[in-house]
Order: C-alpha cells, then structure tokens, then sequence
C-alpha cells in the first residue's frame, strides 16, 4: 500500500492518509478482513513520522473502519465498507458546496454551473481511468 502525501495541500498529513485509506476502502482496493501496513512501514512507505501514522490509524479505528487483530496488526473492519462510501460522499459534499459557494458569491448563475460541470465531466470521461492511490 503506498500512500500519496502532498504537504503542501494544506490538509494535515494523518488526515490524508486516513482519507486514502477509506477512499481504498470505499472503491474496493481494501477488502474486510485486509491487513494494512504497520505504523512503521506505511510510515516509511510515505515518508512521514511514525507518530502521524498512529494518529490516522487511531483515528480509522476510533471510526470502526479499521480493527485491532491480536498479535497480527490492524485490518480492514467489516462495517469499514459502508463506513467509508458514507465518508466518501460526504467529504465530496463538503468540497462541492464550498466550490458553489464561492460561485454563488461570484454570481455565477446556477445555469452556468450547470455547464461547467457538464463540460468537466466530458473532459473526465475522455480521461484513461487514474490509477489508485493505496496500492497493494
């Protein structure tokens, strides 16, 4: 599993790789029941301190995506699924209001919006699939 961390992004480094994980998770790159790397290899995987890797690991099992397997590690829940599609949508929903947010207060009319959106999603559509973040 390799996660993509961009430091310059401006949202703190455990939250992106708890994000990746439940975007893995969500789309079926991670399966229930699935190991994830130790604290210490996704660290070094990522490049980053041991300490924000146990932050989003902790945070993940605080969520009940991920689960503690006695003497083997941490694993993907069997609620994690359901879990991470729901979080999924809603940090889409978050980064969707708040770009028609700052279009509403630029008077951009909801016609326009529309369009743009339509012509993004053509251009997407064009687009060879991207790759996963989480790779196993």
């Amino acid at each position: 599993m390799i996660c993509h961390i961009d430091p310059s992004n401006g949202i703190p480094i455990y939250e992106q790789i708890e994000r990746q994980v439940k975007f893995a998770v969500a789309n079926g790159s991670l399966l229930v029941g699935e190991r994830v790397p130790s604290v210490r290899d996704m660290a070094s995987q990522a490049a980053v301190n041991v300490n924000t890797v146990a932050r989003a690991y902790r945070e993940l099992q605080q969520q009940g995506i991920l689960h503690s397997i006695r003497g083997t590690g941490l694993a993907i829940a069997t609620d994690a699924p359901e879990i991470c599609r729901h979080s999924r949508l809603n940090l889409i929903r978050e980064r969707l209001r708040s770009v028609l947010q700052e279009a509403f207060q630029n008077q951009i009319s909801a016609d326009e919006i529309r369009t743009l959106v339509d012509e993004q999603c053509a251009l997407l559509n064009q687009q060879p699939p991207a790759s996963n973040q989480l790779n196993s």
